[in-house]
């Protein structure tokens, strides 16, 4: 690690540059010590999670599922449910939704938290310098908290027909007849879910064999079997090559197996990524080290190669999670300011994540295609929700849950859940791993019936059935034999 000269002045003791959630998190860290920091946002408070992410996108979700089961109806015993909406209206009730939020990230409420807030430009002059709006400012440390932007594929004449992004697309008022989308990872399938359901067609071009090519192959099945009933067209294995105009209509061209084949759309969403913000604020002229993926390289107390200077989120990678990127940031704000004393290492064996389709998909920890990838040893424990009370009653019995453990022990190597509030559902898998315990104590634990947390302890139970003593089991046979004569 480089060791710049500390300058004879210090104003604070932290600088954080960047005010989303990772940024928010370190600056409301380092306040909460009762350091002095500064946060400095070029932008908007909240970041990506609050104005172009989380928030919006599940918004949308709930604003969607709603009409898609009235769609449901007779399922639910009623003949037909009518519902009268404008997409203008969904969008506000959006944008509604983040204004509600905002107080929660803003200004003023760091402001009382005492950390001093400034709006501009961040420029890094050197490791303990940094101006913003022509005045500079001193520190002992710096947090980079710069986050990510949506990446847009370079495809001919992309740019000349438009486009939109997980960034933009929430200016729309206008819903579109016609909406492609290109991804079929998290992003792009928790969007093209909802404007199918709001009305849109929706084709979503995926070049890869299957979407979703991190989970198991069944998981990815499961979600694509419900996007194919919903009337969501996947084109797997497909490579969108060049868009144009033909008579004022746009149209894409993609090719399979050396075939072409041209789609007509109204608006296209590029949904393949997000690139980390390192440009234009100094890291150039620092030489700050990046990694092969363009995200600033850190070693787990979150350090860049300067020893006073942090980075964390989705800067930094490598998962862009808001609740990492969270995590992310307590790291580099307690090792910034008691690195000397004390040092915390990030642990990354049991990152959690969700997909907020429906069915959601949830996971932590190993699944079985990581675990042979990396030549692990593993048994599989799986539960079909098909079986459960609760979920046959709210007629959402689709999905699975299935958990991971070392061979001949009930040590959890990872677990994944896919159906209704799987997201909520792993939080009994992500407790077990981060506190040490194993599949006997989840099925020792009373749960409450009929929930849909029950699966969690019904999964429990059939690995402890698969794992009964056999022997012990021979003996109890003979002694109930023996008590019946």
């Amino acid at each position: 690690m480089k060791q710049p000269k500390q300058p004879v002045a210090v104003a604070y003791n932290l600088i954080v540059i960047g005010a989303g959630a990772a940024g928010l998190t370190a600056a409301y860290t380092a306040a909460a010590v009762k350091a002095r920091v500064a946060l400095i946002e070029q932008d908007r408070m909240g970041g990506d999670c609050l104005n172009s992410g989380c928030v919006p996108s599940k918004a949308l979700i709930r604003s969607a599922r709603i009409l898609a089961q009235a769609g449901r109806a007779r399922e639910f015993g009623f003949n037909s449910i009518q519902i009268d909406f404008d997409f203008a209206g969904v969008m506000e009730r959006v944008q509604r939704v983040i204004n509600t939020i905002a107080p929660h990230d803003s200004i003023d409420r760091y402001t009382a938290l005492g950390v001093d807030c400034y709006r501009g430009q961040a420029q890094i002059l050197t490791p303990h310098s940094v101006t913003v709006n022509g005045q500079q400012l001193t520190t002992a440390n710096i947090i980079i908290a710069t986050g990510a932007r949506p990446l847009v594929p370079p495809i001919p004449g992309i740019d000349a027909v438009g486009y939109l992004t997980t960034d933009s697309i929430w200016s729309l008022r206008q819903l579109p007849a016609r909406l492609l989308v290109l991804g079929g990872g998290p992003a792009g399938l928790e969007l093209a879910q909802c404007f199918v359901r709001l009305g849109s067609k929706v084709t979503l071009i995926e070049t890869l064999p299957r979407i979703l090519s991190r989970e198991d192959p069944e998981v990815s099945e499961l979600i694509a079997a419900r996007f194919r009933q919903e009337g969501v067209e996947m084109l797997v294995q497909h490579q969108l090559t060049m868009c144009k105009t033909r008579n004022g209509e746009k149209i894409a061209v993609c090719t399979a197996n050396g075939r072409a084949r041209e789609i007509g759309f109204d608006a296209l969403l590029a949904a393949v990524g997000r690139k980390a913000n390192t440009e234009n604020f100094g890291l150039e002229d620092l030489r700050i080290e990046l990694s092969d993926r363009g995200t600033i390289t850190t070693d787990r107390c979150m350090r860049t190669n300067y020893r006073n200077i942090y980075a964390c989120g989705d800067v930094a990678g490598p998962y862009q999670f808001t609740h990492m990127a969270a995590y992310q940031a307590w790291h580099a704000s307690v090792n910034a300011l008691f690195g000397g004393i004390w040092k915390f290492k990030t642990d990354y064996a049991m990152v959690p994540a969700a997909i907020f389709t429906e069915p959601e998909v949830a996971r932590v920890g190993l699944n079985e295609q990581e675990a042979r990838a990396n030549n692990i040893a593993y048994e599989t424990t799986r539960y079909d929700l098909a079986d459960l009370d609760r979920a046959i009653a709210d007629e959402t019995a689709t999905g699975l849950v299935q958990v991971l453990t070392v061979p001949g022990k009930d040590k959890i190597l990872g677990a994944t859940i896919v159906g209704e509030h799987a997201a909520e559902l792993i939080t009994t898998y992500i407790s077990a791993m981060r506190n040490n315990y194993g599949m006997k104590r989840i099925h020792n634990t009373i749960h409450i019936y009929p929930t849909l947390a029950e699966a969690g302890r019904f999964a429990a139970g059939i690995w402890r059935q698969a794992h009964a003593p056999r022997s012990l089991l021979g003996l109890a046979k003979l002694f109930h034999l023996w008590r019946r004569r």
